[in-house]
């Protein structure tokens, strides 16, 4: 079945039809995690906007066609300052790779809860140093770049179109995150893209004397080394454009004489926290460890499963308030869809076409999932829907698993829907949502029937992952 993906393009600031360079090697890149700490719901919405995008990449071009990759920056100053907080012990290479090999491992355990798919590749900073070397000796060797009492920084002003993705105009440019307003700076929007290290700080040896990489050109070296000069997709949040973004464009695009970098540059929404932005300082700094793992949010663990459907029933567009009466609603919904066993449901099955032609859309998933909550209450009528079911959730990242269970846990569900069939008998109803609820959390959903025959409840049970 033929699909044609409509994406928005913040640089054109409309939606087109996408058209890879290359229909068998599709490329994408995703800004990925500084990991200093535990990643928060925030830094959550691009990693599973984008694995949907990736799943539907792949199930239009195939799955060997396409190449995702998400970095890890693990060189930068907030690393170099938690490393000193928490591992004052060590020496400083040491408590740096302790912070970043501790904080990578939890981002991954994390997003591999919410559903997320790996990247095809997940390249380091600190692996491509040479690369971003490179990068600079050319932008220094073309008039791009300047040196300036030990820094190499960027000239905004050589780039004739410098600002085209944010579309501010020069003279209100500002440094922007990262980066000191300094007088050595020719124009006060230039940036830092080589800065030297003291003893005490990791670095380096190049051109510039030892030293480390300004943020920016991290992404710009990354992309450039696994996806090409110029490939099809960046994405990244709202708060990437302006001056990550758009410093990776003048970065890459002066260095290799390209007129783009990527073809297509999507950005998703904020995320607010119960109405408010999220903040440390507010109490309502969420992380995503904190909502899996703890009963921090709403006072009980949350399903990874459960998260990601909150999360994608907004348009990846339109800003987000993530509360607990958002993840309610994404539970209840979920409790609805029948659970599969992904290993039955054959290859060559195709999705609904009314969920595909949503994601295609500029990934549609609000239409998506109402589509796919409509198919699920007719795979629960008629089980030959079942495997469409399956394969129009997976492409949502959010098909339902059965999980096989040891006897010992079945003995022990088996008594609590007993207790709570004796409860409802009784009209001790607060009693039995009590023992539904702690199930729920436990990921057992409970089904309720009466008996053709004699007309008394019959409960069965089955776990989710």
């Amino acid at each position: 079945m033929s699909v044609t993906l409509k994406l928005y393009n913040t640089l054109i600031r409309q939606k087109t039809a996408f058209e890879p360079i290359d229909a068998d090697n599709v490329r994408m890149y995703v800004c990925g995690p500084t990991v200093y700490d535990f990643a928060h719901i925030g830094n959550a919405r691009p990693v599973i906007v984008f694995d949907v995008l990736f799943r539907l990449l792949r199930h239009v071009y195939g799955d060997a066609h396409v190449t995702y990759a998400r970095n890890i920056t693990d060189v930068d100053d907030k690393i170099n300052a938690r490393a000193l907080r928490d591992f004052p012990h060590l020496a400083l290479n040491d408590a740096i790779h302790a912070v970043t090999e501790k904080t990578a491992k939890q981002f991954h355990d994390d997003v591999a809860a919410l559903g997320c798919l790996e990247p095809t590749v997940e390249p380091r900073a600190t692996d491509n140093i040479a690369q971003m070397i490179a990068i600079i000796e050319k932008l220094v060797g073309n008039g791009n770049a300047y040196v300036a009492e030990g820094e190499v920084l960027f000239d905004t002003k050589s780039m004739a179109d410098y600002g085209q993705l944010s579309k501010r105009p020069l003279d209100e440019q500002q440094a922007g995150a990262r980066v000191a307003v300094d007088a050595h700076k020719k124009n006060p929007g230039d940036f830092v893209l080589w800065k030297l290290s003291s003893h005490n700080e990791p670095g380096w040896d190049s051109p510039w004397g030892r030293g480390r990489p300004g943020w920016h050109i991290e992404c710009s070296a990354m992309s450039g080394r696994y996806l090409g000069e110029v490939f099809d997709i960046h994405g990244g949040g709202l708060d990437l454009i302006f001056p990550h973004h758009e410093n990776e464009i003048a970065q890459s695009r002066c260095a290799h004489g390209t007129d783009v970098m990527a073809n297509v540059w999507m950005h998703n929404g904020f995320v607010q926290v119960e109405g408010r932005k999220m903040s440390k300082s507010d109490g309502n700094f969420i992380t995503i460890n904190q909502l899996l793992d703890t009963d921090t949010f709403g006072g009980r663990k949350w399903p990874g499963q459960v998260l990601r459907l909150a999360m994608l029933m907004t348009h990846y567009r339109e800003p987000i308030d993530f509360s607990i009466k958002r993840i309610e609603e994404a539970e209840r919904l979920l409790a609805k869809w029948p659970a599969v066993d992904l290993a039955d449901i054959p290859s060559s099955t195709q999705p609904c076409p009314i969920v595909l032609d949503a994601l295609a859309d500029d990934l549609n998933t609000v239409a998506a999932i109402q589509r796919i909550h409509a198919l699920a209450q007719e795979a629960n009528a008629d089980s030959t829907l079942l495997p469409m079911f399956a394969a129009s959730a997976a492409l949502l990242g959010v098909a339902p698993e059965k999980t096989e269970v040891d006897g010992a846990l079945a003995e022990a569900v088996d008594a609590l829907v007993a207790l709570r069939l004796e409860m409802l008998k009784a009209k001790n109803f607060a009693e039995a949502d009590r023992i539904r609820d702690e199930l729920s959390t436990k990921g057992i959903q409970l089904k309720d029937r009466k008996n053709a025959e004699t007309g008394e409840r019959v409960t069965t049970w089955e776990v989710k992952r």
